[in-house]
């Protein structure tokens, strides 16, 4: 062992089919609603021995490989539960240059103190099944520096051991393929002081090693390698060599001072190139460079594509790429250059020269239409695939671009790019409605505004514009007009005036902004709309007050009764009717005038949602005045507006999210969809006969962490959609014919 701290991993087998007790009771069809992208990808590695095989991690959706004969990604973490939601932000990934089956997962989405601790998930059939390694330390796969890499590293010339940088414990050791890790004690403190963290709105995060590579010249098969280097994320000395193994470090001698390095590559010549930035990215970085190292010599030669100049150039770098096949071919991006956009510069002479690729370049967006406004930005990754120097991939804030023809550049030709995402669906749905005619699904989602799907398996459009909004907060329908909607948003500075609420008279085809917005807040926030569309509601963002309109924005008044973070929520039957709740605290409102005065909602069952954890409250879908309730730590119960509890469904014990869909032939009651616990397991489940029975339609193959938002279809029987951590929308179907 090479330090005095070895953690002793549980191997728990997670993979599908393993827990026979909780098969699923009740056969069920799962996939994703299709939006085509939409989330930052981190990382992706192509292996080096077998054509095709390319993997992807993303910063909150878990992992991904690339399936050559369907041309789509095949999602790798969708097993994953509630409890464990924080591994679904993947901090690095690994493969064994010697062995295609083998794929590693550095898991772990935040190191705040509320937060799990990391996990190693390794896999010896390429993701199909996963073992589990716990860590004594977090990661932060959402995190500052998530886009650098790889912290994790196999061993090119013994595929038993790996090293692992962490953020904030230094640098870590496995030698039986992942299953047991201990501490480098003989690595540099520096890894673990404030100097390797970075700050960012408001918080401290800690970056620490963002690389491990080994040098494969310096070993032999089957042996572990001598030589090895590791990358922290600092402005002093940041970059550090073994000879031993990992048992001694020494700095690189020679090495640029001044800025943080993100990515090193070693070039078929045993040189490397590294990229840096003066912050550890995405979130920003104002100057940067390319630096080629030649071990041999000693020399290091600034490569930097744009002249360098004594003041910060408003950009950094993110990565540049080597050909494998040729070390004089390098692809490199810039990073946080919004004026006017990002840029890819191609060398072929070993950074000497640069020519600037989307000068002469095309973007097929046919596959995902709604590209069209967005440009690339956060090409954190760029990689050169090992078998075909024409395809290139670079990774964005909003999925993963391909070239087919790169080398046709190199003889004044264009570069054709296709957006190779299809299958990875990584976006945060924020809101979801079904209604009872249109479209059968309308979503709000962060980054993206939001979509009408008239098809689940088309990418369309997001909505109209304008107004178009950075993140859709909020949605609703009206519960006797469904085809008037309303919804909410977000948008970041710096913006023109815009107002932050929006109606649609069509079911979402086309939209208004409102006439005005209320005297306060921030926009997004939560919006409800009367069941006749008579009155909308508004808790904006940030606002001391809830605000209603009957006149679509011309005027405001205040809500009587209520203050501030509160959701807000309409009957869908009586038109006079609106509920708020405090999803913290617990407390519960409710007007009988159309949501111009509130009055808090007693008896049982406000008793019952007060000091809640996560507390949710619908309205039925077929009676006025009719409430369901849940939380993460209470039962579902059906009440009404004044307090009483009609049902308790004590075979719930949580409650994570739930929604209503198309009752069974031959009954009134709409199935209930739950998504949280029924005893010990955590699941999704559905209710025919109003909650007094339960059946699971999840499996062990589909639990996508832990779900936040969850519809019913009210026109398909069985369907549900609902939200998963970081996998975009999802829908479930039965296999089953109706009953």
């Amino acid at each position: 062992m090479f330090g005095n701290i070895a953690v002793l991993a549980c191997s728990l087998f997670l993979a599908p089919g393993v827990h026979a007790s909780q098969a699923a009771a009740l056969p069920y069809h799962f996939a994703n609603v299709r939006i085509g992208g939409g989330g930052y990808v981190s990382g992706l590695v192509f292996h080096p021995a077998e054509r095709g095989l390319v993997y992807a991690r993303t910063d909150v959706g878990g992992a991904y490989r690339w399936d050559q004969a369907s041309a789509q990604w095949v999602p790798l973490t969708d097993w994953i539960e509630a409890k464990d939601n924080n591994l679904l932000g993947i901090d690095s990934l690994a493969l064994d240059p010697a062995d295609p089956g083998w794929v590693y997962l550095a898991a772990g989405t935040y190191t705040a103190p509320q937060a799990g601790n990391a996990a190693v998930l390794r896999s010896h059939d390429r993701g199909r099944h996963f073992e589990r390694a716990d860590l004594p330390f977090k990661l932060g796969g959402n995190e500052l520096g998530r886009g650098n890499g790889e912290r994790l590293a196999v061993d090119p010339n013994d595929g038993r051991v790996l090293l692992l940088g962490s953020r904030d414990a230094g640098l870590w050791r496995s030698e039986d393929h992942g299953a047991h890790w201990s501490r480098l004690t003989g690595f540099t403190d520096v890894a673990t002081s404030p100097a390797s963290r970075a700050s960012s709105h408001g918080r401290t995060q800690p970056v620490g090693i963002v690389f491990v590579v080994f040098d494969p010249a310096s070993g032999k098969r089957g042996e572990p390698t001598p030589v090895m280097y590791a990358g922290v994320s600092t402005r002093a000395t940041s970059l550090y060599r073994s000879s031993d193994g990992g048992r001694s470090w020494r700095a690189v001698p020679g090495q640029p001072a001044g800025l943080r390095p993100s990515h090193m590559h070693r070039a078929g010549d045993g040189s490397y190139v590294l990229s840096y930035g003066d912050e550890p990215g995405p979130d920003t970085m104002s100057d940067g460079a390319l630096w080629r190292w030649q071990p041999a010599s000693g020399r290091w030669t600034d490569i930097t594509p744009l002249p360098r100049k004594r003041t910060p150039a408003g950009f950094g770098w993110g990565d540049v790429a080597v050909d494998p096949a040729d070390p004089d071919v390098l692809i490199a991006s810039t990073h946080h250059r919004y004026t006017p956009h990002d840029l890819l510069f191609r060398s072929t002479d070993g950074g000497r020269h640069w020519a600037e690729i989307f000068a002469r370049s095309s973007f097929d967006r046919s596959d995902a239409a709604w590209t069209v406004d967005h440009t690339p930005h956060w090409m954190t990754t760029v990689a050169i695939d090992p078998f075909d120097p024409d395809h290139v991939m670079f990774v964005t804030g909003y999925g993963v671009w391909s070239s087919r023809d790169m080398r046709g550049f190199d003889r004044g030709g264009t570069v054709h790019w296709w957006f190779q995402d299809r299958g990875l669906e990584e976006t945060v749905p924020l809101g979801l409605i079904s209604p009872p005619q249109g479209a059968h699904l309308l979503s709000a989602l962060g980054d993206l505004d939001g979509y009408r799907h008239d098809d689940l398996a088309v990418a369309p459009l997001q909505f109209q514009a304008p107004p178009r909004y950075a993140n859709g907060e909020s949605i609703d329908y009206a519960g006797q007009r469904p085809a008037l909607i309303v919804r909410s948003g977000y948008l970041r500075e710096p913006f023109e005036a815009a107002i932050r609420a929006a109606w649609s008279g069509d079911g979402g085809r086309h939209w208004q902004a409102f006439a005005g917005e209320p005297p306060e807040g921030e926009g997004a926030g939560s919006i409800a709309v009367a069941a006749d569309g008579s009155g909308v509601l508004w808790a904006p963002r940030h606002a001391n007050h809830v605000y209603l309109t009957r006149d679509l924005g011309r005027h405001w008044q205040t809500a009587q009764g209520l203050g501030a973070r509160l959701e807000v929520l309409a009957d869908r039957v009586d038109a006079g009717r609106f509920y708020a709740f405090d999803r913290r605290a617990g407390t519960l409102f409710a007007s009988r005038d159309g949501g111009a005065s509130f009055v808090p909602i007693g008896g049982a069952l406000g008793d019952a949602a007060r000091g809640r954890d996560q507390v949710q409250l619908q309205a039925a879908p077929d009676a006025a005045g009719t409430l369901y309730l849940g939380a993460r730590d209470l039962p579902l119960l059906r009440g009404d507006d004044r307090g009483r509890v009609q049902q308790r469904m004590p075979a719930l014990t949580g409650v994570d999210a739930f929604g209503f869909g198309k009752p069974a032939a031959g009954r009134h009651a709409p199935v209930l969809f739950v998504a949280g616990r029924r005893g010990a397991l955590q699941g999704i489940f559905r209710s025919l006969d109003g909650g007094q029975h339960w059946q699971r339609i999840d499996d062990d193959a589909h639990r996508y962490g832990r779900v936040g938002h969850l519809v019913g279809d009210p026109r398909v029987f069985g369907r549900l959609y609902f939200a998963p951590s970081g996998r975009g929308i999802v829908y479930g179907e039965p296999m089953e014919a109706a009953p």
